[in-house]
């Protein structure tokens, strides 16, 4: 009788892993898998790192090695349009909610991804099994609507100068969505890339993954980075690398629609503060959520003003003088500058706006056109010390 037993038992077990070498992705296979019989097809040896095809995956590699198996399972399913499926591996739910996220930070093309995913939990492990996303494309659609997103994204990208550095790429795709696209917070699809690359229309999260996307395509790392603002909002923006430094862009605060509808301003032009800015710029106004740790961003060598001989370390009257009329010589439409102490910033006010150097500059404006009266604006940002003077 123990022998039949022993028999049966063997044959069961053998059916079991037949099952599994057979049966795809069935039941017994994630029953094999769960109980640590066999490996998950996930699974890799040392399960750290994998090749997706060149992109650097920030939140990838920043999750505990535990979670990995999982992560390359919800990125695959996701790539293959299985919208909802039972997994492999389960999870505790904080747990996989971390993964998930983790995905769909590093992947702006999965752009048919709704705003809600409902999960399914173990009775007796109280771990999530399977998943179910809301999408906003029927999967019929989606091949084709991949194909115009890439057409749409490698235009962008074929008109980035011959020879053009990292920061001029990174410089080119922040200025072409900010002058082809308009904050909008009706436009439909603005959680993804289809708002900005063929709606041109948009809020912070289709501009973040939209530049992200356009990045990864130039085979350039790029992170979206999720928090809010100090007035509370939701937000999201970018972090980018040039050389070995890291860089925070927010290409949404770069753009003027945005500036005039947050601020009541009647701005034409686009504001590069947020363009390659570091730590202590973009902390004024944005926190980030903690649930990754970022790399830190100090390096002020991109810095747009400090590039562009607008920014000035101490405040002298003769050199602030002569660079403000420059710009009316040369029939600019605005002059910036930026300064390095809250002291410099102050005694330029100062000069400007109470001790009639900007008259000087209006008196000029005058001559040299013709006229009697003319009509400039002027903005301050005291939390940036950056004056900007609009001539037009």
């Amino acid at each position: 009788m123990r022998k039949n037993a022993a028999r049966l038992a063997g044959v069961l077990l053998l059916a079991a892993l037949t099952a599994y070498s057979a049966g795809g992705c069935g039941m017994m296979n994630r029953t094999l898998v769960r109980s640590g019989v066999v490996e998950s097809p996930f699974y890799q040896l040392g399960d750290t790192t994998w090749d997706n095809g060149g992109v650097e995956e920030y939140y990838f590699d920043h999750l505990p090695s535990e979670d990995n198996e999982t992560y390359r399972e919800l990125y695959q399913r996701i790539k293959n349009y299985e919208d909802s499926a039972e997994l492999y591996a389960g999870l505790p739910t904080e747990q996989f909610w971390t993964v998930y996220f983790s995905v769909i930070n590093d992947h702006p093309e999965f752009f048919w991804i709704g705003d809600s995913v409902q999960v399914q939990e173990s009775g007796l492990s109280g771990k999530v099994v399977s998943y179910s996303i809301t999408t906003t494309v029927e999967k019929q659609n989606r091949d084709a609507l991949r194909a115009r997103l890439e057409e749409a994204a490698d235009a962008i990208i074929a008109g980035v100068p011959e020879g053009a550095s990292e920061y001029e790429k990174i410089k080119y795709v922040y200025e072409y969505l900010i002058d082809n696209t308009d904050y909008d917070s009706a436009s439909p699809n603005n959680q993804n890339i289809q708002s900005v690359l063929l709606g041109h229309r948009s809020v912070c999260a289709g501009y973040a993954k939209a530049f992200q996307y356009i990045l990864h395509r130039m085979g350039m790392f790029c992170t979206y980075v999720t928090g809010s603002t100090t007035d509370g909002g939701d937000h999201g923006w970018n972090i980018v690398r040039i050389g070995e430094n890291y860089y925070h862009v927010d290409v949404t605060w770069g753009d003027p629609v945005f500036a005039n509808q947050m601020d009541g301003m009647h701005l034409n032009a686009t504001s590069y503060t947020y363009l390659c800015c570091t730590d202590e710029d973009i902390y004024r106004r944005h926190i980030p959520k903690t649930d990754v740790t970022l790399p830190a961003c100090t390096d002020t060598s991109y810095d747009y003003y400090r590039l562009n001989g607008m920014y000035y370390d101490v405040f002298d009257w003769q050199t602030l003088h002569d660079a403000m009329m420059t710009s009316v010589w040369e029939d600019r439409s605005w002059f910036i500058a930026k300064f390095g102490s809250d002291e410099a910033y102050e005694s330029a006010k100062r000069a400007l706006f109470e001790e009639g150097m900007l008259d000087d500059a209006g008196q000029y404006l005058m001559e040299i056109n013709g006229v009697y009266s003319w009509n400039y604006r002027y903005n301050t940002d005291d939390d940036f010390r950056l004056i900007t003077v609009y001539w037009k």
